[in-house]
């Protein structure tokens, strides 16, 4: 049998690493045995915080809205009750961005869901 060597293969790899590894610190982005665990890690992060930074604008958009409802009168959860109850479906992304763009569609809406309310 032909014996085989790995070289191509292993610079190939360690190549992909390392293009991987770019911008790190120290030895983290030019040693294999440190730069692999570091990237690997990085991607473990890069994962965990997709899923995080939508928590995090949800939470941006419900404090806008907050904000913007209180001079009529109401809270957060009063105002999506109010929404709720008059039909309006408007996503909170979208509401945040109608409370800082356009205050007078905002005011509209902010109206229908306090006479939801009082109704």
């Amino acid at each position: 049998m032909a014996r085989v060597k790995r070289g191509v293969t292993a610079h190939a790899k360690h190549k992909k690493v390392y293009k991987a590894a770019k911008g790190f610190r120290g030895r983290r982005k030019n040693t294999i045995r440190t730069a692999k665990p570091a990237v690997e890690k990085a991607l473990v992060y890069a994962f965990r915080d997709r899923k995080r930074k939508k928590r995090t604008f949800r939470a941006l958009w419900i404090q806008r809205i907050n904000a913007a409802v209180r001079p009529f009168g109401l809270t957060y959860s009063r105002f999506i009750d109010g929404m709720a109850k008059s039909g309006i479906t408007v996503d909170r992304k979208v509401l945040s961005d109608l409370a800082i763009n356009e205050p007078a569609s905002f005011q509209a809406i902010a109206e229908k869901a306090k006479a939801a309310l009082a109704a």
